[in-house]
């Protein structure tokens, strides 16, 4: 990608990957201008979503951004807490994680899944107002779901190796459903 490319994709939005019924449907922070300029979430090179669903066993292969669409056929979805791509993450604001946090829910409500899963932890506090959530599954609920806090998979978060990374998906994976992958 080049700089002017990256550069136009700022404040864009891109669709959300969802269905009714989902297993999991992730919530990521925001899309990146990588992202936004691909229309494919998690699309940064050094981000680790994919590798991360495919290490827990979300995903029996490896699959690219541009595969996104197959995921819905795991059970699996994705969207944003903020839906616009800033060019840096310290143009969002705490309003635009609480009204993220409120389409969220209504999501969530309307499609069902078995779990949201905030893909951020400090996303999830701040949208919904939870200041001592820690990583895990949460009490609180989310459009009458109970929601999974997971470790941000952004290659900027090296606190979190993809092992470590993978082994906290595992834990949610576990707990969803029948606990393995799902035919198509």
């Amino acid at each position: 990608m080049t700089p002017e490319e990256l550069g136009a994709a700022r404040d864009r939005t891109i669709p959300d990957v969802v269905a009714g019924g989902l297993r999991v449907l992730f919530c990521g922070i925001n899309p990146s201008l990588t992202t936004g300029a691909t229309g494919h979430h998690f699309a940064h090179p050094g981000n680790r979503f994919r590798p991360v669903l495919h290490q827990s066993g979300f995903t029996p292969r490896l699959l690219s951004p541009t595969e996104q669409s197959e995921l819905l056929r795991h059970g699996l979805g994705i969207t944003n807490a903020v839906a616009r791509a800033p060019a840096r993450a310290d143009e969002l604001s705490a309003d635009e994680f609480r009204e993220g946090g409120r389409i969220l829910a209504a999501k969530v409500e309307r499609l069902r899944p078995e779990w949201p899963a905030m893909v951020g932890v400090t996303a999830y506090r701040t949208a919904f107002g939870r200041r001592t959530a820690r990583i895990g599954p949460q009490d609180h609920r989310v459009g009458g779901a109970r929601v999974w806090a997971l470790p941000n998979p952004s290659g900027l978060n090296a606190h979190w190796t993809t092992r470590t990374l993978a082994e906290e998906y595992g834990r949610l994976r576990a707990s969803v459903g029948h606990g393995g992958l799902t035919s198509a």
